[in-house]
């Protein structure tokens, strides 16, 4: 959904797009009549045509056609198998980074070359190429999207290894970052057994804490990786929240992320993500994960929601993106029966929701999601137990909660929002209920 919003917001001349198709086709057509060394060149110039293309641009220039042609000048030995590899790196860095699904290279020849490559590599007795090897893993893992299961057992371990790197110098520091994002890919195109990789997993990001040897994108991979996890591991919860203190080490990234990013520039003028951007919305898009699936709640996450109200703010003028995600999290945090409301209250949740309802006009889709937030808060409210320090905290949460949505005037809110509430009723939130007072005035 919050997608559509930018697709709607963002439309590419079809001039620019066959411009950079041609562009893109006619250094691949050059690479040809290179020698390697000018290829590399060429290849560094096609590099940056890439990390220039906004998401709807990938598909009219990478094609099946395009990567066939790629494998057609490797058969006839015009384009080394060391800068093949390099120039997919960066397609596929750019394809995660900015959360492209494309299926071609998967239907491609090139495709085919590069699993036999990796197959073949492994089974070696004698000669084996380690470097190589891993580079086929990270080139071929951030780019496929389908993968047996011999390739994905070849590759996750190959690529976790690389990633256990203790190296600190930078060039160790980019291929750490490259290995632990084709994992993330590989992962979010198949369920991994994730217990069977979760000690180097954890192994890699304890020494990140120790000495601090990852990219802010390969520390946001490798914690991506475990909180994927969530759903079919239990024990995850445990190592991911005592152990690895995950909310304390988000807030921490999410705090010097923000530093990194123009919130005065407007809408309009914000063009391409820098990639601290495009960082930062993967970070809040794990983190929703993690709220949909965590049990398990500590003190750290007051700091760590603090934050995420902070994000949301410093967002809700002139960074939609990053604005509808946090609204988006904001409701899963809300529906979370492992954070207590109270939490809510005091870490600015409410009251940044409400200022933005009041202050702002809305479009329906924040409406639906503001809407659900209060109505999810206030079921909460609602819920009794036969336990006396619990009744005793709910009613006191329930009196600040109302007293916050009077002050506010709160109330005439809703009464505004009446008409886009039937509708809501009828064609997205089928529990509504049709009288508003049962939820925001009887909370």
């Amino acid at each position: 959904m919050i997608k559509d919003f930018r697709a709607n917001n963002k439309s590419i001349d079809e001039r620019k797009k066959k411009s950079s198709n041609e562009h893109f086709s006619e250094f691949l057509r050059e690479l040809g009549r290179c020698d390697e060394n000018a290829q590399r060149q060429k290849i560094l110039e096609m590099n940056e045509i890439i990390d220039e293309m906004e998401e709807e641009e990938f598909e009219s220039v990478f094609t099946k056609e395009m990567f066939d042609e790629m494998d057609v000048i490797i058969k006839v030995e015009k384009l080394s198998m060391r800068n093949v590899i390099f120039l997919l790196k960066q397609i596929g860095h750019c394809y995660e980074l900015k959360n492209v699904w494309n299926r071609c290279f998967e239907k491609s020849l090139l495709c085919k070359r590069f699993e036999k490559m990796i197959i073949n590599e492994k089974e070696k007795t004698e000669d084996k190429d380690e470097r190589l090897l891993v580079d086929l893993c990270k080139s071929y893992g951030c780019i496929s999207t389908f993968f047996s299961k011999e390739l994905i057992s070849i590759c996750v371990q190959c690529l976790l290894k690389a990633a256990s790197s203790k190296k600190r110098n930078k060039e160790t520091q980019k291929e750490i970052e490259m290995a632990l994002f084709a994992i993330c890919h590989i992962g979010k195109c198949f369920i991994l057994d994730y217990e069977l990789y979760r000690y180097k997993i954890k192994e890699i990001i304890l020494y990140h804490q120790k000495h601090n040897n990852l990219t802010r994108l390969a520390c946001q991979s490798s914690w991506q990786f475990l909180v994927n996890g969530l759903p079919y591991y239990d024990c995850f919860e445990g190592v991911i929240v005592n152990e690895l203190h995950f909310a304390r080490e988000a807030a921490r990234e999410l705090e010097e992320l923000m530093k990194s990013v123009d919130w005065k520039r407007k809408e309009e003028e914000r063009g391409r993500e820098t990639k601290e951007e495009l960082v930062l919305l993967r970070w809040l898009k794990t983190l929703e994960r993690y709220f949909l699936y965590c049990t398990m709640w500590n003190e750290e996450f007051v700091g760590l929601l603090n934050c995420i109200v902070r994000v949301f703010l410093a967002a809700k003028d002139n960074y939609r993106e990053v604005y509808l995600q946090c609204i988006h999290l904001l409701k899963k945090i809300a529906d979370n029966k492992a954070i207590e409301i109270d939490v809510l209250l005091k870490g600015g949740a409410v009251n940044a929701v409400l200022e933005k309802m009041q202050l702002q006009t809305l479009n329906k889709y924040e409406t639906y999601e503001f809407l659900v937030f209060f109505i999810e808060l206030s079921i909460r409210l609602k819920e009794k137990k036969d336990h006396t320090t619990y009744e005793a905290k709910r009613k006191a949460t329930k009196k600040e909660f109302l007293e916050k949505m009077e002050e506010e005037g709160y109330e005439d809110t809703i009464t505004s929002f009446h008409e886009i509430f039937i509708f809501f009723n009828r064609q997205y939130y089928h529990g509504l209920s049709l009288n508003i007072s049962d939820y925001f005035v009887n909370a």
